[in-house]
Parts: structure tokens; C-alpha cells; sequence
């Protein structure tokens, strides 16, 4: 099935829904801008977030939204559509219906980071969904953290290293603090700078633990200037 612009139509009636209500927001002069601040990665409509969230609040609402069962291929569907917003909306449903989720998401959860992979996507993956994941059922995705450590996608190892990054006193310094070491070697700008927000946030936490781990494991460059940037801020250090 397709419009008349001969583009195939959405499969699912949630999908349809979002298309009808972000397409006349379409903004030439912010798409153009907002493509070039992701160096033209992807395609936009130019819509921000803020009027994005607000035209599909309605589609947000507890009796509109695709049940848990149809989620993945929601989300696939919203995934393959070429501009970003799509795939935006699509991180803010998962982010909805978090709690819910159950541990058969993982599988999908690997292929959203991997497809289409940008901070945009991948920071909201880890740490609202691979974070809330880990806390509900730590033994399964503690399998594919495992997995993900050890994988040369940089965007699984990045989410390794960011999904407990709200967990605050919840957090596992030894997992921590293990992560980044099997990384601190690895010069990739989104590697280093995912090892420097992890430690700059469990700062918040454990500031002693912190500046130890960084002084005795010798992290250096960007790492370690995000790592003490609220301790620097405070003249703790």
C-alpha cells in the first residue's frame, strides 16, 4: 500500500497517526539545520522536541497506545522511516511504556542501538531502557551487558558504560569501574566521553571512590576531564 508520493504507507494505525500529525509541523529551515548538527546523517522534518512530544501527546494517552505485544514492530516500523523524528518517537514510547517492558525485548533492544546508531538514539536506550531493564531483571540482561562488553560495536559498549548512569546509589562501582577499564584504551571520542559521564554522574554518588579510581587507574584526556567536572566545579579536587 502507498500514498501518493509512492511511499509505502504504515503498516500499523499508531504509525499512521504520528506520520499524520508531524508532517505539517514540517520545518524546512530547522530540518536543514538539524541535519547538519547531526552531519547530515539523517533526514528531518525540522520538528523540535518540544512541539513533537506536544502534537502526539493525544497518541501518548494510556487507551491510544500499542499494547506491549505489538511494541517491536511498532518500533521497528517507526525505526525504518527515514526521518529522525520517527525514530525519536519511537525512543519516547519505549521510555513510556518502560516498566512494562519484558526481558524478550533485549533481542530488539540490540538491533534499535545497532540500526540507525547516534548518541540521540543510544543514550536514551541505555539509560532509560537497558537501565531499566537491568534493575527489573538483572540476571538476563546482565547476560547481554556481558555480551555487549565484549563486542566491537561501539554503541553496545557505549551502552554498557551509560546504563546505570541514573542508578545512583543502585549503582555497581565494581561493574563500574570493570567497564572502564576494558575500555580506557579505546580513543573513540563517544567511548571516552560515555567513561567520562559515567564517573562525572557517580561523582554525585560516591566522590571518594571517584577521584581514587581516576588517580590509581591513571584515566586521562577527555575521561578525565568529565569525570571531575562537578568535583572541579565544587573544589572538591
Amino acid at each position: 500500500m502507498h500514498d501518493l508520493a509512492g511511499q509505502s504507507l504504515p503498516k500499523h494505525h499508531w504509525v499512521q497517526s504520528v506520520k499524520n500529525a508531524l508532517i505539517p509541523l514540517a520545518n524546512a529551515e530547522n530540518a536543514s539545520f538539524m541535519k547538519s548538527y547531526m552531519r547530515d546523517q539523517y533526514a528531518y522534518f525540522g520538528i523540535q522536541s518540544g512541539p513533537r512530544r506536544t502534537a502526539l501527546k493525544e497518541l501518548f494517552t494510556k487507551s491510544v497506545l500499542p499494547s506491549i505485544e505489538e511494541l517491536p514492530a511498532v518500533i521497528d516500523e517507526l525505526w525504518a522511516m527515514p526521518e529522525r523524528e520517527f525514530q525519536m518517537v519511537a525512543v519516547d514510547l519505549l521510555i513510556k511504556l518502560k516498566k512494562q517492558l519484558p526481558t524478550t525485548m533485549l533481542v530488539a533492544l540490540e538491533r534499535w542501538i545497532t540500526t540507525k546508531s547516534w548518541w540521540d538514539t543510544v543514550d536514551m536506550l541505555a539509560t532509560h531502557i537497558a537501565g531499566t531493564l537491568f534493575l527489573n531483571h538483572p540476571d538476563e540482561t546482565g547476560e547481554y551487558i556481558n555480551k555487549w562488553r565484549n563486542s566491537d560495536n561501539i554503541w553496545l559498549r557505549r551502552t554498557t558504560l551509560l546504563f546505570q548512569l541514573k542508578y545512583k546509589d543502585n549503582t555497581d562501582p565494581e561493574l563500574l569501574f570493570s567497564l572502564i577499564r576494558e575500555n580506557q584504551s579505546d580513543k573513540e571520542f563517544f567511548i571516552q566521553k560515555a567513561i567520562g559521564w559515567s564517573l562525572r554522574e557517580y561523582s554525585r554518588t560516591d566522590a571518594n571512590a571517584v577521584v581514587n579510581f581516576i588517580s590509581t587507574q591513571g584515566i586521562q584526556g577527555l575521561a578525565h576531564r568529565e569525570g571531575l567536572k562537578l568535583l572541579k566545579k565544587a573544589g572538591k579536587v
